[in-house]
């Protein structure tokens, strides 16, 4: 997996459920880059889907590109390859997700947050991540978090060496923000990936004061790049790319309440930016056929998707507050689960063929 620090550490993983594998030659491995989603607690379906491609052991990733949660799992995963290859990356990333949990008691660090603004409100029955977006537009963290506390920056600080992660030149991350000033977006990269720069991909504006890094103020990277796909064109070699989805594209029900309502269009806008990236490479892919664009410039893009929908089809969005480790334990399970299905059906097509049909997602 993105060529581990040394054979040893390759040979010691674990296939999870299926017990010990050997690992597969070299020449049986596919090159793949992976876009990780954002959406908060709903990320611990995207640990479930990486600890299943790294027990897997037949994948090479040459890169990945994250927002907000999916940004946290492309770090831990590169500070465990570097400290034990393909075993230390799931070890660190199980590890990551337990922390997050631990961190907050009952509900979880967000819920107790939540429940902290909310404290004169007294719904004994009632989930704080119900209310949450509804009361958030009613106040500025800037006034009711002055301090800027934010648990999860401090985790992050302390369970990923960020030096390591930036050594590790077999594996390109590429982390997205949104410019508060501009709009535009800010894929941090290289030298640039810092706990700054994770936490800014991950800064809910409701919730945390904006991270300034270099003068710039950024917010949660899904605003324009959930993922960010662009930056696999230029500088990878890989042209399959697995898009790990926990951002709904399409609910069949109409919401009908304020907070239905709510949840529904923040979906959307976090999907916006990926359906304009769908409809781009697939244009490129079809003057690619034509004969109409220069090989030489441009080249076609495989796609690829495993989707949380069916594992958060009895959650509602306001679930991805919730840091509840038997939460994160059902989407962790789910993630594998969904991620043995996909390789078992669609391996052999990594190279040769795309598996998701971009026009019935945009059109």
């Amino acid at each position: 997996m993105s060529r581990a620090p040394s054979p040893p550490a390759r040979r010691r993983a674990t296939a999870g459920r299926a017990g010990r594998r050997t690992a597969p030659p070299r020449d049986n491995l596919k090159t793949i880059n992976l876009a990780l989603q954002g959406g908060g607690a709903h990320g611990a379906f995207t640990w479930g889907v990486l600890d299943e491609l790294l027990a897997d052991e037949r994948l090479d990733i040459e890169a990945i590109s994250g927002t907000s949660a999916g940004a946290m799992n492309a770090v831990v995963l590169a500070d465990g390859l570097m400290r034990g290859g393909v075993t230390g990356a799931r070890y660190r990333l199980g590890a990551f997700w337990r922390r997050v949990s631990r961190e907050g008691a009952g509900v979880g660090a967000a819920g107790e947050i939540v429940q902290n603004l909310m404290g004169f409100w007294h719904m004994p029955r009632v989930s704080p991540f119900a209310y949450f977006e509804q009361f958030a537009t009613l106040v500025s963290p800037y006034g009711t978090n002055p301090l800027n506390i934010n648990p999860l920056r401090d985790l992050v600080g302390r369970l990923i060496d960020f030096d390591r992660v930036r050594a590790n030149d077999a594996l390109k991350l590429f982390i997205s923000a949104t410019n508060v000033r501009t709009g535009k977006i800010r894929v941090f990269s290289g030298a640039e990936i810092t706990a700054d720069a994770v936490m800014a991909s991950a800064c809910l504006p409701y919730l945390f004061q904006a991270v300034e890094i270099d003068g710039e103020a950024y917010w949660d990277g899904g605003y324009m790049g959930n993922p960010a796909l662009f930056p696999f064109f230029t500088d990878t070699r890989s042209q399959d790319i697995l898009l790990v989805q926990v951002n709904p594209l399409r609910r069949d029900e109409v919401p009908r309440t304020a907070q239905g309502i709510m949840e529904r269009a923040s979906e959307i806008t976090f999907n916006a930016s990926l359906l304009r990236e769908f409809r781009a490479i697939d244009f490129v892919n079809r003057l690619m056929d034509e004969h109409r664009l220069d090989p030489k410039r441009y080249r076609r893009t495989r796609l690829h998707r495993i989707d949380a929908g069916d594992a958060l089809a009895g959650h509602s969005a306001a679930s991805k507050l919730d840091t509840s480790w038997h939460f994160f334990r059902e989407l962790h399970h789910a993630g594998r689960a969904a991620a043995r299905a996909w390789l078992d059906e669609n391996f052999d097509a990594i190279g040769a063929r795309a598996t998701l049909d971009l026009r019935a997602e945009f059109m």
